[in-house]
């Protein structure tokens, strides 16, 4: 079954990353765009989604590069708007472990400007699911107009949200104080370990799904890195299990996840409003499959997913 559209909202940001400079007491920066919610875009058009992307896209040198990148990998920008504001710029730190720690420039920038006009004509009589999370649900003004539009969108399309909690820009208590709030819209609640020491310090995963799924969502699922997934439906549970990689670096690891987990639902038709007829192990299979994409994500530089022929190549070398 070919998948239907999935239709993003968020942000861009550009992901600079220090390198080696040419004279002391230089900084040398690599630009890669990113973005949690336009990373998930890219790696749904790459694996052969219909994916539209609500963006504010502004016209700077970094819009520029964001617009290029989105439409390079067959995202539909066809309802973004052209905004006046500057881009959002995060600037990255990589651990020997390929983890990323984010500073982020991002007053007044495009991403957080949205109004209900913007968003009022936005058509989703063909979009089967609708994905935001990070930034663009926490920082206002706009954070309150993108959540009236999951409202909207709600009784007719499958909702999906990840938090993507960014405590050096917004505090973990924003996050907090409207986490029951997205659960109550949410069909789909994917956050990392990291998100869950943030939101609900000291508390055990499965005790995080339980609160969550009592405030809402149907499907959660909490990613672990090289540890792999705990994935939870109305409460039954199982692990799914990471898949063995040469990790680069981890960015956009989670979105590619995200990405994987939703074309592999829309692919077998399992999208579409609550999602009732839903099984554990349908979840499990696409589980299974998003760890590969987030894999082949890690084993690159920066957030680059994988296209689809990628993964049928690595599928047909581990079975070589």
């Amino acid at each position: 079954m070919s998948p239907r559209q999935i239709t993003v909202l968020g942000e861009c940001v550009a992901d600079a990353f220090t390198e080696p400079a040419n004279a002391p007491h230089e900084l040398a920066l690599r630009v890669l765009p990113g973005g949690g919610p336009a990373n998930t875009a890219v790696a749904l058009a790459r694996l052969g989604t219909p994916a539209r992307f609500l963006a504010r896209l502004s016209g700077d040198v970094f819009g520029r590069l964001f617009r290029a990148h989105l439409e390079a990998s067959g995202v539909d920008l066809s309802d973004a708007v052209a905004a006046a504001e500057p881009s959002t710029l995060a600037v990255a730190e990589l651990d020997a472990q390929g983890q990323a720690a984010f500073s982020f420039h991002a007053q007044a920038t495009a991403d957080w400007q949205w109004s209900n006009e913007e968003l009022a004509g936005v058509d989703l009589s063909d979009t089967v699911c609708v994905h935001t999370g990070s930034l663009a649900l926490v920082c206002e003004p706009g954070a309150a107009v993108v959540e009236e539009f999951l409202a909207a969108a709600a009784p007719r399309a499958t909702i999906s949200i990840d938090p993507n909690v960014r405590p050096m820009l917004v505090h973990p208590d924003v996050y907090r104080a409207r986490l029951t709030h997205w659960c109550g819209l949410a069909d789909v609640l994917r956050l990392s370990e990291d998100d869950l020491d943030l939101l609900l310090p000291g508390t055990s995963p499965e005790r995080a799904c339980d609160v969550w799924h009592a405030a809402g969502a149907r499907l959660v699922v909490i990613t672990r890195g090289a540890g792999g997934a705990l994935v939870s439906l109305d409460g039954e549970r199982l692990q799914v299990p990471a898949v063995t990689t040469r990790v680069v670096d981890t960015v956009g690891a989670g979105d590619s996840f995200t990405a994987g987990l939703l074309h592999h639902l829309g692919s077998h038709g399992l999208l579409g409003g609550r999602m009732t007829e839903l099984g554990l192990g349908e979840v499990a299979q696409a589980c299974l499959f998003a760890t590969q994409v987030a894999a082949l994500t890690c084993s690159v530089a920066g957030p680059n997913p994988p296209w689809q022929s990628q993964l049928a190549q690595a599928g047909a070398a581990d079975g070589a």
